[in-house]
């Protein structure tokens, strides 16, 4: 049986991940996760008290703690997706940002390389350590051409800078000790257990409340959007099938601006929840974000070719299941905007906080 460390289990897409790892095969999960603001152990019902689940609440900071996670569950993989990952938290006060994502990233992969050079042959061999991150890290885009994952770095962000050295740091582990490693790098995740900081979550539920919903400057920016169970999918083939030291962009082909983003959340909120339409209606604009990057595309075209792997859901589809979870999980949301999180916006400036949510 494949035991699989996750790092972040308990964060929005590294829960898709486990529970896909519980429901769709065999794998035994070691659930790694420091249970900050947006981590949440309700987005995986039924992992507790899985015989081939465990969860080890850790900070990816603390070496000791990391070594004895390994010694004492013995995994053949890593899957690496704990990271502090708002970029408007990053702006306001990036320390923990370099701190999670860089020297966090360090000291995993230090744990990592200690426990894999003490292995048996046959298992050093078989050993995989996949990093996984994000588009952000090459910057911005304009109205032409996607990255590549031959595409320079160029992070404009804390956040995306931090994830840039995580980045580095994995593939000089892999040049410098022969770390088997894999890599990826995302566009925009949206789905079932989102944090409500981010883009549509926030719309979705501001939408239900009859509240403003706050688009930065004029909602020109553009995303190319990923439904997180396909990435999910994407990331377990990765894992599995990837080639050692190669990285893959993962992509959903659907590049659409904030605005669209939010127009089309209205109209399935005035379908879905005719008591508030319209709700365009409710549609504001709010000071852009400092060093907003303009336009993100992912070129996915690699890890088809060499994978086979394609997005199942379009953007349309993926959106319309979106909302009709949070319609449906009002409970998981709730509990949420019931504690720290009212769904005001998160970082930047002191002056800029004061503004009501946006993300993105």
């Amino acid at each position: 049986m494949t035991r699989i460390l996750v790092t972040g289990g308990a964060g929005f897409i590294g829960s898709a991940v486990v529970r896909q790892l519980l429901a769709e095969t065999d794998a035994f999960v070691v659930n790694v996760d420091k249970l900050t603001y947006a981590a949440n152990l309700s987005s995986l019902p039924g992992a507790e008290g899985n015989p081939r689940y465990a969860f080890e609440k850790v900070d990816i900071c603390d070496a000791a703690e990391l070594r004895r996670v390994f010694d004492t569950h013995q995994p053949d993989a890593v899957m690496h997706l704990a990271a502090e990952s708002h970029v408007d938290r990053s702006i306001d006060g990036p320390g923990e940002f370099i701190q999670t994502n860089v020297v966090g990233t360090f000291r995993l992969l230090e744990a990592a390389r200690g426990y894999w050079s003490a292995l048996p042959a046959e298992r050093r061999q078989a050993f995989r350590f996949h990093h996984i991150s994000t588009d952000e890290v090459f910057g911005t885009l304009g109205d032409d051409g996607f990255f590549t994952e031959t595409t320079a770095y160029s992070p404009n962000s804390p956040y995306s800078a931090s994830k840039a050295s995580s980045d580095h740091l994995v593939r000089a582990w892999h040049e410098t000790y022969g770390l088997p490693v894999v890599l990826t790098n995302c566009s925009n995740n949206y789905g079932p257990y989102h944090f409500p900081e981010k883009l549509i979550p926030l719309m979705i539920l501001k939408g239900l409340a009859g509240e403003k919903l706050p688009v930065y400057g004029k909602g020109d920016n553009i995303r190319d959007w990923l439904y997180v169970e396909d990435h999910a999918r994407a990331l377990r083939l990765v894992l599995e099938k990837g080639r050692i030291g190669e990285s893959y962009n993962i992509g959903g082909h659907n590049e659409r601006t904030n605005l669209e983003v939010v127009r089309a959340i209205c109209a399935h909120l005035d379908e879905m929840n005719p008591a508030g339409a319209p709700h365009d209606r409710l549609i504001s604009f709010v000071t852009d974000r400092p060093g907003h990057d303009k336009r993100y595309a992912i070129d996915a075209g690699k890890i088809e070719r060499e994978l086979g792997w394609t997005p199942q859901e379009t953007f349309e589809s993926g959106l319309r299941k979106t909302v009709a979870w949070y319609l449906e999980n009002r409970d998981w949301w709730q509990a949420i905007l019931n504690g720290s999180y009212q769904g005001e916006r998160l970082g930047l400036t002191e002056e800029g906080s004061k503004e009501e949510g946006a993300a993105l």
